[in-house]
């Protein structure tokens, strides 16, 4: 007999450029200060460069190609949020996105997580866009960002 499906998840908002990005609290390893990042040549815009975490020189990303964030915007000391990858590939066990402002929790069921896709094709490294509770959020494409990174690593 299968475990039936839990009827709520504990999740973060990470807030990354001008966006929040919802994920499984479990996806998030570590939120750390952001300190010595090497760049990687030719690198697409989202693509910080990398950081060395607990032994592992992991990529790190951001979404400000999805939503930049607003000139006005409270101006908090960058940190890094430590994600652990979905594929479980041996050469990328983690990624890390570039955070502005502190993760916040949140436990959320099915009627308060309403999607709000427009019909517009969604820009790269985003698998939804949603409402949670009076917030705008999106749900990362995690596999897609690992995929072509894993392809980024096996060029260089």
């Amino acid at each position: 007999m299968s475990e039936p499906l839990p009827r709520e998840i504990r999740c973060v908002l990470i807030p990354s450029g001008g966006v929040r990005l919802l994920l499984p609290n479990a996806a998030v390893a570590e939120v750390i200060t952001l300190a010595g990042v090497e760049p990687v040549v030719d690198a697409p815009a989202w693509l910080v460069g990398r950081i060395a975490w607990r032994g592992w020189r992991i990529p790190l990303v951001r979404f400000d190609h999805v939503a930049p964030l607003p000139e006005d915007g409270v101006n908090q000391a960058p940190r890094v949020a430590v994600l652990k990858g979905v594929t479980n590939h041996p050469d990328m066990p983690y990624i890390a996105v570039l955070t502005h402002g502190f993760p916040r929790l949140t436990t959320l069921n099915a009627e308060l997580l309403l999607p709000t896709h427009d019909g517009h094709d969604l820009p790269f490294g985003v698998r939804a866009r949603v409402l949670v509770r009076d917030d705008t959020a999106v749900i990362p494409d995690l596999e897609a960002l690992e995929a072509t990174l894993l392809d980024m690593h096996a060029d260089a």
